[in-house]
């Protein structure tokens, strides 16, 4: 059995070629990431960050458009 790796906020923005942490913090805000809680922290799964370079850092939530809360 495999499992994937997590990341921290700040290893994730490291992966994304070293943009602010706040950047990584606004795009789970927007959708654009989905966080895995571990205990208090917030962890991002290599597979979301593989989405994420996959589409150029494009959301595919429209812009000013949040999910609901169930959709998370």
């Amino acid at each position: 059995m495999s499992l994937e790796a997590l990341l921290s906020i700040d290893e994730a923005a490291k992966r994304l070629g070293g943009i602010s942490k706040w950047t990584v913090y606004a795009w789970l805000s927007q959708g654009r990431l989905q966080r895995t809680k571990v205990g208090g922290r917030t962890m991002i799964r290599e597979s979301e960050l593989a989405k994420v370079i996959q589409d150029g850092g494009k959301s595919a939530v429209p812009r000013g458009v949040r999910k609901a809360p169930a959709e998370r």
